[in-house]
């Protein structure tokens, strides 16, 4: 029976198969498959060092699936999705097979040729949210299967500690978790959450259509909010003895070890939330802020996280099927599961289990004051860099406008 599966298998891979494999002079070349098509095909994936449990999961299933086709040798390296473009793009012909990245890195991996396109696109357009599609897509090409649909950021509360009336505003917060002994966190060594402060103020940042500038007017003088009222609101909370700017991993061990009430984060901190505060455990939509006298909606970036395939695979075609098979309905459901992320498979998101979630609800009450993360590479280090100087307080006493002025000249830079 065996014998009958290798032959068929050789006359259909005889038929179809010369695939863009090695890689010569940087450039992918043809690579003919050998006569027996049952072999040994190794294949390596890039992912997030915290799914490493359900990846080799999804492996196991894989291999199983395929079992009578091939044999398989799948290697997992951890590898933050923030930072796969940068390490990928260093050593293509050495890369992962498969990988994980975040959506905005995608333009810069198609334009560099790193991805193979996917060419039967129509059911996985129709099997995912449109947002999670338009973000995996480049000029209405698919270029990467959609994985998740929660790359953003809302707020978790400890339920006693605030009230329901105490989370709409962060200034209160703040207050009521000095009170406590506690303090709100929020990470301002990322200019990812720094957005949002500015992203609901009329203050400006995004990328030209060269795709690779910014445009940033955070430094106006101008309008009813100014840039430095942004910045003077921000100093404000960082006075507070309730304020502590954290990283993910210090506001996550504060919550275990009980010094924080509150924090900005995404929806991969659910189930460590989830066990640590128990049925006090609450999530909400971001506060507003005190800014130039007036309430400010905090605003956020929004995202998904994406599987994309290595157009210098040594093994395209089995790559392929690898990430179908991480972004399918069930690999994503699993993922819920266990990591408590949403997915951007429609029937996934629309399960009991996923619509009963406070962190994607919460999300989702987000959604309408977030945009998808569109700023080229020189966004960040300005950002951060004043953002930190602001958590410690302005310690220099350099003209908030100065600050301002170097921000937006550098984030603009050509």
């Amino acid at each position: 029976m065996m014998n009958m599966v290798r032959k068929g298998f050789l006359l259909l891979a005889t038929g179809l198969l010369f695939l863009l494999t090695a890689c010569s002079g940087g450039q992918p070349q043809s690579q003919e498959v050998g006569e027996d098509p049952y072999r040994t095909i190794a294949l390596t994936v890039w992912g997030a060092e915290e799914d490493e449990q359900l990846l080799e999961e999804l492996f196991a299933s894989f291999e199983k699936e395929y079992a009578d086709q091939a044999d398989f040798q799948i290697t997992f390296h951890p590898q933050g999705e923030s930072g796969c473009k940068d390490a990928l793009l260093a050593d293509l012909e050495g890369g992962a097979d498969v990988f994980a990245f975040a959506d905005d890195q995608l333009a810069a991996l198609a334009a560099a040729g790193a991805l193979v396109p996917i060419e039967e696109a129509a059911d996985i357009c129709s099997a995912n949210l449109t947002a999670a599609v338009d973000a995996a897509s480049v000029d209405g090409d698919l270029y990467a299967y959609p994985l998740t649909a929660d790359n953003g950021y809302f707020l978790y509360y400890n339920k006693a500690v605030f009230s329901e009336e105490d989370i709409l505003s962060l200034n209160r917060m703040v207050e009521v978790a000095a009170q406590a002994g506690q303090v709100v966190t929020m990470d301002w060594t990322s200019a990812w959450y720094v957005y949002a402060f500015f992203g609901n103020t009329g203050l400006e940042v995004g990328l030209n259509d060269d795709g690779i500038t910014n445009t940033c007017t955070w430094n106006s003088a101008d309008g009813p909010i100014r840039g430095v009222d942004v910045a003077q609101a921000m100093l404000d909370i960082a006075a507070s003895p309730g304020f502590s700017s954290r990283t993910d991993e210090e506001f996550l061990a504060g919550v275990r070890d009980g010094a924080v009430a509150a924090g900005i984060s995404g929806a991969w901190n659910a189930l460590a939330i989830e066990e640590a505060w128990g049925e006090n455990a609450g999530a909400a939509k971001l506060p507003t802020f005190t800014c130039a006298g007036q309430q400010v909606q905090m605003a956020s970036f929004s995202g998904c996280k994406l599987i994309g395939v290595n157009a210098y695979s040594q093994e395209p075609q089995w790559a392929i099927r690898l990430a179908e098979w991480l972004t399918n309905e069930s690999s994503q459901a699993r993922r819920f599961a266990l990591r408590g992320q949403g997915p951007s498979n429609i029937r996934a998101a629309n399960s009991p289990e996923v619509q009963a979630s406070p962190a994607i609800a919460a999300l989702l009450a987000q959604s309408e004051f977030s945009q998808l993360q569109r700023v080229g590479g020189k966004f960040w280090d300005p950002v951060t860099e004043f953002a930190t100087n602001m958590a410690q307080g302005n310690p220099g006493g350099v003209p908030l406008q100065e600050q301002l002025d170097r921000l937006a000249e550098e984030v603009s830079a050509r």
